[in-house]
């Protein structure tokens, strides 16, 4: 039996916790915490986590608002996102439905409507997310200064989306909910942020709209709140004055219709003294035509009574059912059940309540609760008593709710949940018994990533549920399979040994590769890499099966991938491959969370004596260390994710150029996997947009190897940029050699001369000549030659003689922090110009 999750009730009412209990006990899947006020509750949350929390609304000094807040603050042990249902005794629906979105409570359900409480459950367990408190808000503010105050200001109360302009902020509000719309019109033309305000009224009228103006317009005030706009604050303004402004235009809507609905309910209590007797009547009705079952039985099981309902419930006409016997209407896996309550009834006990499925005129199973009493008169006939209530749906609620609880809900295989407490049981089983042999399968899908940026994310789901429908048609029933999350799955083999597990896995990565995948425009191919260990009684821990198994997942994906690789003790790579997995994941991690600093690298004009632009260099701050790209890129190769590290460098950058004027033009490096990925230029061109950069401002480098790896999609991709206005640069140019007939196929404006040629070209004859053939070459194809590792003076002489056109190394600059290099500029200069 799978194990159960773990819930913590909090009420002050005796009587209303015991009916949540009841209402989920027979569900099988808490266990339940109960407790009667918030304080004690958070003493045990500080030493426990739990998997659901529902709470009654007065329930100590700290009231079940309060108390969710609690648990939001992250400051307990269990999760900040654990779900959080409350459960008032009445409640007015919007009133409540507002609080609950700013306390972060996952559901609101008054305490007489406890009978759908699985239902609930199941809704919030299967879409159970982070929660945030904070309403979102669009800014749109050119001044950057402006808008990190407003956004710092701001942070407690609203996540903030900043755009710096009008066109960004229409396509940001088509695409996302916003709680309030923030807009800075005092540097905005008037007729542009007057349609801008149409356009996002016409799409939603009732969109809260604040405007920052100026201190003395009146008249476009006016103009703006004959508009719409909800409020507006002039110029100069107070933060916190623009905090309350936004915060009450936010939630203009909800007081309202709040409000409105109080009072409704206030008119409702009015009538309700008028009504009584209307609603005692009809109460007396809904009893006279009760929809429960009520029979009486003999004590050979044998129908004597049985009221209409019966016909309602079953479709079985009232005459043709008395007279017979109860079990003919019971499927028969329930029968020794069934058999078992009428016999410790007439033995003596009082009563008994059980569930069963009984059969519909149709063949239907229907799931029924039946409650057996004892009934003995004066001539001592024996009577059972019964009644039968529908509890179908309630049931199917159940059910859903189990399901929920082990399974992904986009694919119906096992959840990682599930593969947690299956791979435990396996391991235990395994160190229990000598002879028992299974194995694990970790399954990863190649390139997932780029289906799902490329095609959509509906696309990609609906790769996944194909791929699930393969595993399902190549891996018999008496194994277990599961989706461990996004495109990761895993397969618990039982009791196969390490042969057949290796056997089973090439058929699996030949069936996905194998199948075609169809989209709307055409239809492709996909592959997956797999990592297999076994579980045996010498290798029976779970944490170190699931590990190994990620190793030699990865080992797969490092030979190629589509392939199966079984992990080994003897596999000299794993314990450095196992260190870079755990590095890489810190590394991915920081590049999410935007854990970088840009350093930028003089380029030297030599002819003109000048900076003609500079070089944009990655480092990554993790534990408050400066990381270099050396420590952290070989990392990413082996995740194959260093586009993630070239779309944050691109955006950042260009990000850079508009906020520095110093940086006139930058040059920025590409990994050779990204150059050729159909999500860069894309990228590229809404960076520009966003940022308003012109596209000559940047050049782009990849390596010279790079290039000839695939010369035609390089060219391609060379020909796209130079189109949007942006330059390119052929970098390390020299390290093969056999490439001087590459430079004409490759439509490049800068060649970078190898650095190892560089550096001893005034010890070494040799270097010398392929320093002034590169350049020679690079010229007469009209080409700019720039030279690395310009160390000393005598070499940037020298190659100021030979001709290059520009130059970059330590003697001209280290790599600066652009704080750092606005300061240092004028010495740069001023040195360089000397020499």
């Amino acid at each position: 039996m799978a194990k159960q999750l773990t819930l913590l009730l909090v009420n002050a009412d005796h009587i209303e916790r015991q009916t949540v209990i009841r209402t989920l006990q027979k569900l099988n899947v808490f266990q339940i915490i109960e407790l009667s006020d918030t304080q004690a509750a958070l003493q045990v949350l500080k030493q426990q986590a739990v998997d659901l929390v529902i709470s009654g609304l007065n329930v100590g000094k700290i009231d079940g608002w309060r108390f969710s807040r609690m648990i939001r603050s992250g400051l307990l042990k269990t999760p900040k996102n654990t779900p959080i249902v409350l459960i008032p005794p009445t409640y007015c629906e919007r009133i409540a439905e507002t609080t609950a979105r700013s306390y972060s409570i996952d559901a609101v359900l008054p305490l007489e409507r406890h009978d759908v409480l699985p239902q609930v459950l199941a809704n919030v367990l299967s879409t159970h997310l982070h929660k945030s408190s904070r309403l979102n808000l669009l800014l749109l503010e050119h001044n950057e200064k402006k808008a990190s105050d407003i956004i710092d200001h701001l942070a407690l109360s609203f996540s903030t989306t900043h755009v710096i302009s009008a066109n960004t902020a229409l396509s940001e509000f088509l695409q996302n909910d916003y709680a309030i719309v923030l807009l800075d019109a005092t540097s905005t033309r008037a007729e542009t942020t007057k349609e801008l305000v149409a356009n996002i009224l016409q799409h939603k009228p009732s969109q809260a709209i604040v405007t920052i103006i100026d201190n003395q317009d009146a008249d476009y005030a006016e103009q703006l709140l004959l508009l719409g706009v909800t409020d507006f604050v002039r110029t100069p303004y107070n933060l916190s004055l623009l905090s309350k402004v936004c915060d009450h235009a936010a939630r203009r809507e909800d007081f309202m219709v709040s409000y409105a609905e109080f009072a409704n309910k206030v008119e409702q209590l009015s009538r309700s003294e008028q009504s009584y007797k209307e609603l005692f009547s009809a109460h007396q009705r809904i009893l006279l035509h009760l929809n429960t079952v009520v029979l009486e039985l003999d004590g050979k099981g044998t129908i004597r009574f049985i009221n209409p309902a019966w016909e309602q419930l079953t479709g079985y006409k009232l005459k043709t059912t008395l007279s017979t016997q109860l079990c003919d209407y019971v499927l028969p896996e329930y029968l020794p059940k069934l058999q078992l309550v009428v016999e410790e009834i007439l033995s003596g006990a009082q009563s008994s309540t059980f569930e069963l499925q009984i059969k519909h005129h149709t063949g239907a199973a229907i799931w029924v609760e039946c409650r057996f009493q004892l009934i003995k008169n004066k001539t001592s006939t024996t009577t059972i008593t019964a009644t039968i209530d529908n509890i179908h749906e309630r049931k199917e609620a159940e059910l859903q709710l189990r399901h929920l609880a082990l399974h992904d809900t986009l694919t119906g295989l096992h959840n990682r949940y599930y593969f947690d407490q299956q791979l435990n049981l396996f391991c235990q089983q395994a160190k229990l018994q000598k002879d028992i042999e299974h194995a694990l399968i970790y399954i990863d899908l190649d390139h997932f990533k780029i289906i799902n940026d490329s095609k959509g994310h509906q696309q990609g789901d609906i790769v996944l549920q194909e791929v699930a429908q393969l595993f399902g048609e190549h891996i018999s029933q008496e194994h277990l399979i599961f989706r461990i999350g996004g495109d990761e799955f895993a397969v618990l083999l039982k009791n196969k040994p390490l042969l057949e597990a290796h056997m089973m896995a090439e058929g699996i990565c030949s069936a996905i590769e194998n199948h075609r995948f169809h989209s709307e425009e055409a239809s492709y191919t996909i592959s997956c890499s797999i990592g297999l260990t076994q579980i045996t009684q010498t290798n029976s821990d779970p944490n170190e099966c699931l590990k190994q198994s990620d190793i030699a997942l990865y080992i797969a994906k490092n030979l190629g991938r589509n392939l199966v690789h079984c992990y080994s003790k003897e596999d000299d790579k794993n314990s450095t491959l196992q260190t870079g997995l755990e590095w890489g994941h810190s590394v991915r991690e920081a590049l999410k969370n935007n854990q970088l600093e840009l350093h930028y690298q003089p380029i030297w004009d030599f002819k003109n004596n000048t900076i003609a632009y500079y070089e944009t260099l990655l480092r990554l701050v993790i534990d408050d260390k400066l990381i270099y790209p050396n420590q952290f890129i070989p990392a990413l190769e082996l995740l194959n994710d260093t586009y993630l590290m070239d779309q944050s460098v691109i955006r950042e950058s260009i990000k850079a150029v508009a906020m520095h004027p110093e940086l006139h033009q930058v040059s920025l490096n590409l990994s050779a996997q990204s150059f050729l990925d159909e999500r860069l230029m894309p990228h590229i061109q809404s960076c520009l947009r966003d940022y308003q950069v012109p596209a000559h401002c940047i050049i782009f480098e990849i390596t010279e190897s790079a290039s000839i790896n695939n010369l035609a999609a390089t060219q391609a991709m060379i020909k796209q940029l130079n189109q949007l206005g942006c330059h390119f640069s052929i970098d390390d140019f020299g390290t093969g050699f056999s490439t001087f007939s590459y430079l004409k196929q490759l439509p490049a404006q800068h060649v970078k001369i190898d650095g190892s040629f560089v550096r001893d070209m005034l010890n070494d004859p040799i270097d010398l000549a392929l320093v002034k053939a590169v350049n020679d070459i690079s010229h007469s194809l009209d080409k700019y030659s720039v030279a690395e590792y310009v160390e000393n003076k005598e070499i940037f002489e020298a190659l100021k003689e030979i001709g290059v056109d520009y130059g970059q190394g330590y003697f001209i600059s280290r790599p600066l922090p652009i704080d750092q290099l606005k300061h240092a500029l004028e010495t740069i200069l001023s040195l360089k110009t000397a020499c």
